[in-house]
């Protein structure tokens, strides 16, 4: 798992590449609150184009961020999910939950 990102403007984007699964999203989230809590970003963006696999540990920690932006008064956006991960984002109902860019 590789993570990327930049903030400009209180917006945070952070790109992701590999596999989110169990192995991955300890040290995932890790990154993520840490990008979160030294930028403090009105908007955080999840690019979850370069992911090959995402798997329920995923989805948690995508819970995980919504809510840690939700904390700041922030939103959480979820930009370019390829197929395999929209499927699992429908069947988690994320879909409904989260703004998804496609």
């Amino acid at each position: 798992m590789r993570i990327t990102g930049s903030c400009r403007e209180g917006k945070l984007t952070l790109r992701f590449q590999g596999e989110l699964d169990h192995h991955t999203a300890g040290e995932a989230m890790a990154a993520i609150s840490e990008r979160i809590d030294a930028f403090l970003p009105r908007c955080c963006v999840l690019d979850l184009g370069g992911l090959s696999f995402m798997d329920s540990a995923g989805i948690a920690l995508l819970m995980r961020t919504d809510k840690l932006m939700r904390r700041l008064g922030g939103e959480l956006t979820v930009s370019a999910p390829g197929p395999q991960t929209m499927r699992v984002l429908t069947a988690a109902g994320l879909d409904r939950r989260l703004t998804i860019k496609e």
